[in-house]
This record gives C-alpha cells, sequence and structure tokens, in this order.
C-alpha cells in the first residue's frame, strides 16, 4: 500500500468526502497504460499539462480526472495546479477540496494565482468544511485574497444565517475597502439567508449610493427571494438610472404577484435595452406567457441582437401553442440572420423535436448545398443534442459518409439516444486517424456499453 501523502491526510481530517469523491472520478474502464494523454499527465512539462487540461476541457472529457488529483497531491506547480482547480471548478467537480485546503492554509508557499484558484474552487464545489477556514482567512484582511474569499464564502454557506450576519458585519463595522464592498453584498446573496434581506433593501434603494452596489444588493435580493426584499426591487425598477432600472427588472424573476407581472411588462417599453434584455430573461424565468406578444415583436424587430437572442429564449422556455408558431417563423425564414435561425431552431428542438426534426434536416441540407458553413454547423450541432426517436439514421449516416464535424456529432446523436445498435459504426471510429474522434469513440462505445477489442 502506498505511503498515505499529506494531502490525503488532510483529506481525511478536514473534507473526509474528497477521498470518495476521488474515487468516484475514476472511469468505468481502467485507461490503457500507453494512451498518449495518460503520458502528458506522467511525464509532461507544465505546459503541455496545462495545453492537455485544457484539451480535455473543450472535449467535455472527464476520464483522466483520476490521474488529475494523484497528480495534484504533492505538485506545487503554478500552473498545474491552477489548471487543475479551475478545470475540476468549471464542472463542480469534487475531489481536490483536500488539495485546495491545503493551498490556503499554506499559501505562503504557494503561488498566489494557486491560491485565488483554490479558493475559487471550494467555493464552486460549495465544500461547507471549507467556511470556517475562509472567515479566519478574511478575519487577517490580507488584501491579495479577500475578494475571492468573500464570493468563496458565500457560496460555501447556503442558508446560513451566521454567515450572512458575519458578512453584514464585516460590511458595516469592519471596513472592507471599497474594492470589496461589491464582493461582499454579492456574498450575502449566495448565502440565501433571510437575515440579508433588511440590509440589501436599504442599499437598493438608496438613491446616494453607488450604481454598482445598488444593482449587487438588487442581484442579491434576486437570490435569496424572500418576499420581504420585493418593494425594494418594485422601487428600484422605476429608478432614474438606468442601470439600477434593468438590474431591478432581472431581480424580479423570482418573485410572483400581479405587481411583478406588470413591472416586467412594462419593461418591455424601456428605451434603454439592458431593460428590455432583463424583461426577457425575467419572462423566461417565471414562462410569462401574457409576454409572448412581447417577446414576438423584440424578437423579429429589436435593432439590439442580445434583445432578440433573450426573447427567443424566453420564447423557448414559455413554450406555449402561441410560442412556438413564432420560434417557427424565426427558425425557417431564411433571410433571417443565421443567429436568430440557430437559436429559434435549438428552442424547437427542445420543445419539440419530433414535430420539427424533418424541417431541420432540410434547412441543414440546404445551408451544405449553400456553402453556408457556420449555419451548417450550427445546425448539425443542435442536431447532435436532439434527443427522440428516429435518430439512428441520422447518426449513421453522420458517422460514415461525413467529415470529422460530422462524425463527431453523429457520435454525440448516439450517445445521447443510447444508439447502441451503431455498434459497428462506432466501433470503426475507435480506429479513426484523428485521435480527438478515436477518444470520443471509445467514451462513446463505454458508455452505450458497447465492448471494444483490447489494444
Amino acid at each position: 500500500m502506498k505511503q498515505t501523502s499529506r494531502a490525503a491526510l488532510l483529506a481525511l481530517l478536514l473534507c473526509p468526502g474528497a477521498l470518495l469523491a476521488a474515487q468516484e472520478t475514476q472511469p468505468g474502464t481502467e485507461v490503457p497504460p500507453d494512451d498518449p494523454q495518460l503520458m502528458v499527465i506522467k511525464y509532461g512539462t507544465e505546459t503541455e499539462i496545462a495545453a492537455l487540461i485544457q484539451t480535455l476541457k473543450n472535449e467535455g472529457s472527464d476520464y483522466l480526472d483520476g490521474e488529475i488529483i494523484t497528480l495534484t497531491q504533492n505538485s506545487h506547480n503554478q500552473k498545474i495546479l491552477t489548471g487543475a482547480f479551475t478545470f475540476f471548478g468549471d464542472r463542480e467537480k469534487r475531489g481536490l477540496e483536500a488539495r485546495a485546503i491545503q493551498a490556503i492554509t499554506e499559501r505562503d508557499e504557494e503561488a498566489n494565482e494557486t491560491v485565488l484558484a483554490a479558493i475559487d474552487y471550494l467555493g464552486r464545489v460549495q465544500a461547507e468544511q471549507s467556511a470556517e477556514m475562509l472567515r479566519k482567512l478574511l478575519d487577517t484582511k490580507e488584501q491579495r485574497f479577500m475578494n475571492a474569499a468573500f464570493r468563496a464564502l458565500g457560496r460555501v454557506s447556503g442558508g446560513s444565517d451566521d454567515a450572512a450576519e458575519y458578512l453584514i458585519d464585516y460590511y458595516t463595522n469592519r471596513e472592507p475597502g471599497d474594492e470589496n464592498r461589491r464582493d461582499v453584498i454579492a456574498a450575502i446573496g449566495a448565502t440565501g439567508s433571510s437575515k440579508g434581506v433588511e440590509f440589501l433593501s436599504e442599499l437598493a434603494i438608496d438613491n446616494e449610493e453607488r450604481t454598482a452596489l445598488r444593482i449587487a444588493a438588487l442581484d442579491s435580493l434576486a437570490k435569496i427571494a424572500d418576499p420581504a426584499g420585493l418593494d425594494a426591487v418594485l422601487a428600484s425598477a422605476s429608478a432614474n438610472d438606468p442601470n439600477v432600472r434593468s438590474a431591478a427588472i432581472a431581480a424580479l424573476g423570482p418573485f410572483s404577484g400581479d405587481a411583478v407581472d406588470n413591472a416586467i411588462l412594462e419593461a418591455f417599453r424601456d428605451s434603454y435595452y439592458r431593460t428590455r434584455i432583463a424583461a426577457a430573461q425575467a419572462s423566461r424565468q417565471r414562462k410569462l406567457a401574457a409576454a409572448v406578444p412581447y417577446l414576438k415583436f423584440r424578437a423579429e424587430r429589436d435593432e439590439i441582437p442580445n434583445v432578440k437572442d433573450e426573447a427567443i429564449r424566453a420564447l423557448g422556455a414559455i413554450g406555449t401553442s402561441e410560442a412556438i408558431p413564432v420560434l417557427e417563423s424565426l427558425f425557417t425564414e431564411r433571410k433571417n440572420a443565421d443567429r436568430v435561425r440557430l437559436l429559434a431552431a435549438e428552442n424547437l428542438m427542445q420543445n419539440s423535436p419530433a414535430a420539427y426534426l424533418d424541417r431541420l434536416i432540410v434547412e441543414t441540407d440546404e445551408a451544405k448545398q449553400k456553402n453556408q458553413t457556420p449555419l451548417y454547423n450550427g445546425f448539425l450541432k443542435i442536431i447532435g443534442q436532439t434527443q427522440t426517436e428516429n435518430m439512428e439514421g441520422i447518426s449513421r449516416r453522420l458517422m460514415k459518409s461525413g467529415g470529422v464535424i460530422e462524425k463527431s456529432y453523429g457520435l454525440d446523436i448516439a450517445a445521447n439516444n443510447g444508439l447502441s445498435g451503431l455498434a459497428e459504426e462506432i466501433k470503426a471510429l475507435t480506429s479513426d486517424r484523428n485521435e480527438s474522434l478515436k477518444r470520443k469513440a471509445r467514451r462513446t462505445a463505454e458508455k452505450l456499453g458497447i465492448a471494444l477489442e483490447q489494444d
């Protein structure tokens, strides 16, 4: 048995779930010892390993998670550790808590970038066991880590009244510094504690307060979503400052009532584009059917592309018999911009894939024939993500007669729809000359329970 490392011992003392989490990251089948990417993890330079982690991130691959956990245990290399914490944190993947805690505890021996990445990681995985350590770090008032520590403390303290009171006291009585105030406010919201509502409401409606802090307070009131904070949000929806107005409308999503609905609908008339975006987002979050006519108008005629995008997403989320025909019109009108057609198609397939699959295939072929490459690739991606019946023929066609991109999306279709009947086509791609495609085919085979011959 290998000797227990210092990081592993920390895992047992401070993070008893971390070792189990590390075990859970192990893939279902053993990684071949001559796997090229495994060789990089074991023997590569910091630059090679950092590049590999980025590749794994781009591919959505987790088969080397266990090896990365092992690699970090005794490494103090800034690039490797920062890359690992970021890679795991972006996926909210546990397994590195003990190493992150060690990096913070022994921060004088680590690069600042490593410590900051460790703090951010603990927040992203909501590592409750790190809350007390983060408080101690904030008590030292080490300026280089305060922003990150405030954010992380809020995330790891979900529902904690004690954490909210600590943060309010820090803001009010301990001079966190102007550069940290916004992060303290955000952290109070991240706790989700109703103890923060009165404090945040007073900030939100204070016309003398800085805009950035009022916006942060509104965002935090939305995260807590306590009805006691609604009056402050509604009052802010008519503020003179357009940025405060847009933030207030965005904050209405979690609340309910006629006053909320009316405020959202009225916001579609605001000349400030961010307020219209916020109205669309709030409609989406609430699935506000009354907003469909406003959303239709914005999706078809707004001069700001981002407003159109959010209107289309909201129509998809609402998904009523009034909303779906609007999406269909936006998708099928070939004069529309590619981004409009793609987003409309994506939302149609999320709502009614069986009804619109054939039309999506027709439009995909049309885009290919006209050499509209971005549109073609975008439609292919949507097809690859679709889950519905009658996908086997499409997947087979892409895997057998397409290029690398088509084959990749063919594998996505097979994986997403459980098409184990395509075993031969998938096996064939495990020998493809393209290494990325080969790895993806192997992962797809493993997911579908298709046995592969050992190399």
